[in-house]
C-alpha cells in the first residue's frame, strides 16, 4: 500500500510497470560486472524501499529491482508466466486469496525447505506457515510477510454529524454483536445525512469480511466449492444486499482510481480495516489526519489479506533470493514495515513487544493500533483457502457490483455468480 501507504491492493496509481524494470524479463543480473540483480514482483508498495537500500549496502554485489502491478494484474500475470516458464521475477509476492492456487503447483517454485526454511518455522503464526505448504506438506513455496486481522476504521467527523457516538469503544458497541447491527447503524447514519454521504465504500469488501470470519468459507477441505451450499455464504450475500438496497454503499470498485479518490473526498464513513488498510487510508487522505479512528469489526475475528514471498523456479538466483527474503521477513524487518506502512507482522514473537503493542498513530486519533491489531491477529481462527479462493471471491464481488450499478437484480446477480464460479472450476 506509497512508501508510507499500503499496498495490497493498490490502486491504479501504482499500476503495472510503475517501477523500473522491464516488465516481462526474468532475472536481471549484470554479467559484465558480476553483480546480481534480484527482481521483486509486488502488487502495490509493500514499504520495502528503505530495506532494499540497507540490504544492498550490507551485501555488495546484490542489487534489487522492484516491479509493482495492480492487484489483479499481478496474480494473472504470475499465473501466465509460471505456465510459460518465463517472465516471472526472482521473487514474487502472492496474496493469501491466491496462495492455494500456487501451492497446488509447487514444482513451479523453488522449495524453500531445500534452502533451510524448515529451521525457521517457529518464526510465523502456524496457520501462516501452513498456507504456503503444498498439500502433502513436502514443499514450501513462500515465506510470510503480513497478516490481515480485521478492525473497522471510521470517520469521527461524519459520525458526529450524523449524531452517532465517536468514541471508539462506544462505536464498537454499536455493532459488536453482529453485522445486522452494523447495517442498522448504517440506516441510522443515512437517515441523518445527505444523499452524497455513504456508510461504506464497497459491498465486495463487506461481503468478504463476513466470509473471512467464518470457520468454513467458499471451499471445504476437500476443495469442494461451497458457494451455493454454505449458508454462511448466502447469509453474507443477503446481509450485503440489504445494505446495498438501503443505499449504504458508495458503489465503488475496490482498488480503482475512483475508489482511491473517495478517501480524500470523504464520501463514506466506514471501511473494513485490516492493518494494511490504515496506511492506505492515510496515504490517500492526507488532509484527514485526526478524523479517522479504529473500532472493532462486527462479527468477531477474521483474516483479510496478507502475503507470502515466493521464488518461481524459473529464477536464476534462488540462493541469493532466498537469503534476501529470509532477511526481509525477520521480525525486526516486519516490525519496521508495520511502523512505516501498517502491514501487520506475521511473526508472533513480536506480539509481546512494546514497540508493536504500544504503537499508535496520531493520524488515527492516537488509536492504539498496535494493541488493536495484535489482539485481532491472535484471535484469528484459520480458514481453509481453496485453490481458486481469490477468483471465487472476486466473482462474487462482481455480482454485488452489478447490483450496486443497477444492471442486475439481486436474484439475477446471484444466478450469474453461481454460473460464473462453476465455470472457474
Amino acid at each position: 500500500m506509497p512508501a508510507t501507504w499500503t499496498r495490497r491492493l493498490v490502486a491504479a496509481g501504482l499500476a503495472a510497470g510503475l517501477l523500473a524494470a522491464a516488465a516481462g524479463c526474468g532475472s536481471g543480473d549484470d554479467a559484465a560486472d558480476g553483480d546480481i540483480t534480484l527482481t521483486v514482483g509486488l502488487f502495490g508498495d509493500f514499504g520495502f524501499g528503505p530495506l532494499y537500500e540497507e540490504y544492498e549496502r550490507d551485501n555488495p554485489g546484490i542489487q534489487i529491482e522492484e516491479r509493482i502491478a495492480e492487484f489483479a494484474d499481478h496474480h494473472t500475470n504470475l499465473t501466465q508466466r509460471l505456465a510459460t516458464g518465463s517472465g516471472a521475477a526472482d521473487i514474487e509476492a502472492v496474496e493469501v486469496g491466491f496462495i492455494s492456487q500456487f501451492t497446488a503447483v509447487p514444482n513451479r517454485f523453488h522449495n524453500l525447505l531445500d534452502h533451510g526454511a524448515g529451521d525457521l518455522e517457529g518464526r510465523w503464526l502456524d496457520w501462516k506457515w501452513q498456507q504456503a505448504l503444498s498439500q502433502d506438506g513436502a514443499e514450501l513455496i513462500g515465506l510470510g510477510t503480513d497478516v490481515g486481522g480485521m478492525a473497522m476504521c471510521y470517520r469521527t467527523d461524519l459520525f458526529e454529524e450524523a449524531g452517532l457516538p465517536t468514541d471508539r469503544d462506544e462505536v464498537s458497541a454499536l455493532w459488536i454483536d453482529s453485522w445486522g447491527d452494523y447495517v442498522e447503524t448504517g440506516k441510522d447514519y443515512l437517515a441523518a445525512t445527505d444523499d452524497d454521504s455513504y456508510f461504506f465504500e464497497s459491498a465486495g469488501n463487506m461481503f468478504r469480511a463476513m466470509i473471512e470470519q467464518a470457520p468454513v468459507g467458499v471451499y471445504d477441505t476437500d476443495n469442494t466449492l461451497l458457494v451455493e451450499d454454505n449458508p454462511v455464504v448466502s447469509d453474507a450475500w443477503e446481509t450485503t444486499v440489504e445494505a446495498i438496497e438501503a443505499g449504504m454503499s458508495n458503489r465503488l470498485t475496490a482498488w480503482t482510481p475512483e475508489w482511491t479518490a473517495a478517501f480524500g473526498q470523504g464520501t463514506f464513513a466506514t471501511i473494513i480495516c485490516p492493518a494494511w488498510m490504515t496506511a492506505y487510508i492515510e496515504g490517500n487522505a492526507p488532509d484527514a489526519a485526526g478524523l479517522w479512528d479504529v473500532a472493532a469489526v462486527p462479527g468477531g475475528a477474521g483474516n483479510m489479506g496478507g502475503a507470502h514471498l515466493t521464488l518461481p523456479a524459473q529464477g536464476d538466483h534462488p540462493e541469493e533470493a532466498y537469503a534476501f527474503i529470509e532477511w526481509l521477513t525477520e521480525p525486526e524487518q516486519q516490525l519496521r514495515v508495520f511502523q512505516e506502512t501498517g502491514n501487520f507482522p506475521s511473526t508472533p514473537e513480536l506480539y509481546d513487544d512494546p514497540a508493536l503493542t504500544e504503537f499508535s498513530k496520531e493520524y488515527f486519533n492516537d488509536a492504539p493500533i498496535g494493541e488493536i491489531f495484535t489482539d485481532a491477529a491472535q484471535q484469528v481462527q484459520p480458514q481453509y483457502q481453496g485453490p481458486l479462493q481469490g477468483d471465487v471471491l472476486a466473482t462474487i464481488g462482481q455480482g454485488l457490483g452489478r447490483i450496486e450499478d443497477g444492471s442486475q437484480s439481486p436474484a439475477e446477480a446471484w444466478a450469474q455468480v453461481l454460473s460464473d464460479v462453476e465455470s472457474l472450476a
